[in-house]
């Protein structure tokens, strides 16, 4: 279950654990991000807290961007299959329609997958809530063309806008009185 969304200056005064505990699902399987985002600490407005979450993805070096870029599940994977993915992948697997995939766009899913490990040696990455079955796979045979580093850079440029819907997830739009 998702952490109930709090409002701005409630967050700015939690406890460093306890912010760390409240956004700790912004960056797939790992909650060590957000103990880094709140020690920059105050945000003045959601999209800056956004913003230092997906600062954060890109600041560790080359072999910690492509660890979190890794920590990401194959769309319509074994993973979803087998109902391991966490909460929010789910969720968001499920707005886009991969979660009733024909057994052809599944056959699909499942080539454009190993063709992306074959070729990166990581998933293929996208906001999903942006997006639609169609655009996905569009997208993914458009990036099966990236060079490596091109597309550890698109990877990272979607891990931020996850991170940002996630962290918008979690923060109430109006201050309470």
């Amino acid at each position: 279950m998702a952490p109930t969304a709090l409002s701005l200056s409630v967050l700015n005064a939690l406890s460093p654990a306890a912010f760390a505990a409240h956004f700790a699902g912004v960056l797939e399987h790992s909650p060590h991000y957000a103990a880094q985002v709140a020690a920059g600490r105050p945000f003045d407005t959601p999209e800056a807290l956004a913003q230092a979450f997906a600062q954060a993805a890109r600041s560790g070096s080359p072999a910690e961007t492509l660890a979190l870029i890794r920590a990401h599940p194959d769309l319509a994977g074994k993973a979803a299959l087998a109902g391991d993915l966490t909460p929010e992948s789910a969720h968001e697997q499920a707005s886009a329609g991969l979660d009733r995939l024909t057994p052809e766009e599944y056959a699909e899913f499942q080539a454009l997958n190993a063709a992306y490990h074959e070729r990166f040696a990581m998933p293929y990455v996208v906001c999903v809530r942006e997006q639609t079955k169609a655009s996905i796979f569009e997208g993914a045979r458009r990036r099966l063309t990236h060079t490596p580093e091109q597309e550890r850079g698109a990877a990272l440029h979607e891990i931020g806008r996850i991170a940002r819907l996630r962290v918008l997830d979690l923060i109430h739009s109006q201050e309470q009185p």
